[in-house]
């Protein structure tokens, strides 16, 4: 709970508090109009009390994220089995926002008939040459 007290979640705790108390406020101010015979404030009046639960499920959410973050990952003891990962069991133990390499697909050029542009075949080249390098600039390009 000490996480929730630090100085950015307080000024989120007053900005939950401030934001939900100006849209209940305006769908207040928006039901007083819609008495006094605007028909369009009804919409509004029902939208405003909307806004204020979102803000609150936004709030909610966000502590819940916080309290099951990474520091309760942290306050548990690590064993030696927790350090002792096999190849084989690597691809299971991946967490989801784990970075990995992008995969490569092999495309294969259609066969086209239509008579062939210079300058168009010039630029396929280009790229199908930067496909082939891609740590390369263009600049690179031998042609």
């Amino acid at each position: 709970m000490k996480r929730l007290w630090t100085p950015a979640w307080i000024a989120r705790h007053v900005a939950m508090v401030v934001l939900v108390g100006g849209f209940l406020a305006l769908g207040w101010w928006q039901i007083s109009r819609a008495a006094s015979g605007n028909t369009l404030s009804w919409a509004y009046a029902v939208e405003w009390p909307i806004f204020a639960a979102f803000v609150v499920f936004v709030w909610w959410r966000e502590v819940r994220h916080t309290l099951r973050g990474p520091a309760a990952a942290a306050d548990e003891p690590a064993t030696a089995d927790d350090a002792v990962v096999t190849a084989g069991d690597a691809a299971s133990t991946r967490t989801i926002g784990a970075v990995r390499r992008p995969v490569r697909v092999v495309r294969v050029p259609a066969a086209v008939d239509e008579p062939v542009d210079a300058d168009l075949a010039e630029y396929n080249r280009y790229l199908t040459w930067l496909n082939a390098n891609p740590g390369a600039k263009p600049g690179d390009y031998p042609g």
